[in-house]
């Protein structure tokens, strides 16, 4: 299936920005734009991710909205 075609594993229905390539679960590694700025604020975020867009979507997300200092990894291949 292709990135265009999935829909994010957490709500069902938005289209997938980024992907969590160490997930706790593995039925939980697509996130919509949505769904990953919810994870942000709760205290959560994705930690080693690989945006699927081309832009970096959630890299602004995490600017914008996370408070904590963690260091994050940005997958490119």
């Amino acid at each position: 299936m292709g990135a265009h075609r999935r829909k994010c594993d957490w709500c069902g229905s938005g289209t997938p920005i980024v992907r969590d390539m160490e997930p706790v679960h593995q039925d939980y590694q697509y996130w919509c734009e949505e769904c990953a700025r919810a994870l942000i604020i709760k205290g959560d975020p994705i930690e080693t991710y690989r945006e699927l867009e081309g832009e970096p979507i959630y890299g602004r997300l995490l600017e914008e909205h996370c408070t904590l200092k963690r260091f994050y990894s940005f997958v490119t291949a």
